[in-house]
């Protein structure tokens, strides 16, 4: 059997350089890599006298055929052929399959040796998680091959910071020989059922020998769908958007939810939804969504803040659109004493995945305090305060702590001006006075009278 080099001396310069700078990149130990299924092996000296598929363990320019599933940055070079690969969102990738026929050329001449029904076949992982990795297998097999199958892997890992779909490119499948197929492109069913392989023609017959080995290349895309919501909020009439702003009872305030398709994947039939929060009432008539499609912004249906939302379409990497609408805040009556916090939800759904953001009304309610009847500890009374004033160091609600009834305080007497006065009234003196210096005139005159004998 004819080495693969001296093929490689035979065949187009370019060709030749291309599988040679290949297989450099990918000779490596075999212990360090996982095929299938377990099977015999051959050198190069001595061929299997059967057909069979990337079993020679010494191949010149191969080495170990068993590993015969690479992978690279199609941005890079062939020398950068692995058996493993870091993904990036929106990168492409080459994966290379070998395929060689080991049969002895010696029994191509009664057709004993020539593969029928050859084909090559991969499986891609729809999925690479975050902080995960998944394998790629490649299978190269015939129907009058033993075993009719064999498998090698490649490893994807992903550390992204998000999930990683792989998407086959389509019409990327071509096959590289020394053979009249060498550039053609291969069938879409290499990543379902395998398409065929052969040497004159895609027909499935492969002869033995390294003189008809050969190679498929195709690619994959890391597709990694994600988008961002944001929400803000203002004051109707005022102009600056943020998180979050102060209203009173009965303003009018508006919000505004931005999505933005942030991956590397068409998202469509994005729906919007918003839930408004006890104390903020939706203003019938003014959703307008603002895109590509509606760059003055179009009014659309108020499903926004009812469970179904609204649809606004389909949106390519990297576009956006804009969801603004009004609502008012509650009449002064309805709303909590005291500082509010009425906290609005914006939801994003897609087909892969929903996301939310909020934004905030503050709003302020001054109410008298209710009164309260409680136990005064300190003077142990009934008393009624403001319920804020409740302090329970000082009272209790407990009125039965105040069962007993203090003692009134004794008021002093007040001291009077001057010395109170004893005996008979001034009036009665007066009069009795009055009264004595009458008579006593009388008795003088009597005793006049009767001393002057009158």
């Amino acid at each position: 059997m004819n080495k693969l080099s001296t093929v490689l001396h035979k065949a187009p310069k370019r060709l030749s350089a291309a599988i040679a700078i290949i297989a450099a990149a990918i000779i490596v130990p075999a212990s360090l890599f996982a095929w299938g299924p377990s099977r015999q092996t051959f050198t190069t000296a001595a061929p299997a006298n059967y057909v069979t598929f990337n079993s020679i363990t010494d191949n010149p320019t191969q080495g170990d055929e068993r590993n015969f599933v690479q992978v690279r940055d199609a941005a890079a070079s062939n020398t950068t052929y692995a058996d493993s690969i870091s993904l990036a969102a929106g990168k492409e990738y080459v994966v290379f399959v070998y395929f060689h026929n080991n049969a002895s050329s010696s029994l191509n001449a009664d057709g004993s040796g020539i593969a029928h029904g050859a084909y090559v076949k991969a499986q891609i992982p729809a999925v690479v998680a975050n902080n995960g990795s998944a394998k790629a297998v490649g299978y190269v097999g015939a129907t009058n091959a033993n075993p009719t199958q064999v498998w090698d892997d490649v490893t994807f890992s992903n550390t992204t910071g998000g999930d990683i779909a792989l998407r086959y490119v389509p019409d990327s499948a071509t096959i590289h020989s020394f053979g009249a197929v060498d550039g053609q492109t291969m069938s879409n069913n290499i990543v379902t059922t395998g398409a065929p392989i052969g040497y004159d023609a895609l027909n499935g017959d492969l002869p033995g020998c390294n003189q008809y080995a050969g190679y498929v290349t195709f690619r994959v895309k890391a597709e990694q769908p994600n988008f961002t919501v944001q929400k803000q909020v203002r004051l109707a009439g005022t102009t600056n958007w943020s998180k979050t702003v102060a209203a009173k009872a009965g303003d009018t305030v508006e919000y505004m939810i931005q999505y933005q398709n942030t991956g590397t994947t068409e998202q469509d039939n994005v729906v919007v939804k918003d839930t408004l929060p006890a104390g903020i009432s939706y203003v019938n008539g003014s959703t307008q969504v603002k895109n590509t499609t509606n760059p003055n912004g179009k009014t659309i249906n108020d499903g926004l803040t009812t469970g179904t939302g609204v649809n606004i379409g389909n949106y390519t990497a990297g576009s956006n659109a804009f969801v603004k609408f009004s609502a008012k805040v509650a009449a002064d009556s309805t709303l909590p004493c005291g500082n509010s916090t009425l906290v609005n939800t914006a939801t994003v759904e897609t087909a892969n995945g929903s996301k939310q953001d909020t934004a905030n009304v503050t709003v302020s309610k001054v109410c008298q305090p209710n009164q309260i009847s409680v136990c005064d500890l300190t003077t142990n009374t009934i008393v009624t305060i403001p319920d804020t004033s409740f302090d329970s160091t000082k009272y209790t609600k407990d009125l039965s702590k105040c069962t007993t009834t203090p003692t009134p305080p004794v008021t002093p007497p007040t001291t009077p001006p001057e010395l109170p006065h004893t005996g008979i009234g001034t009036g009665v003196a007066t009069f009795l006075g009055l009264g004595s210096l009458i008579a006593s005139i009388g008795y003088y005159v009597a005793s006049r009278r009767a001393t002057l004998g009158l």
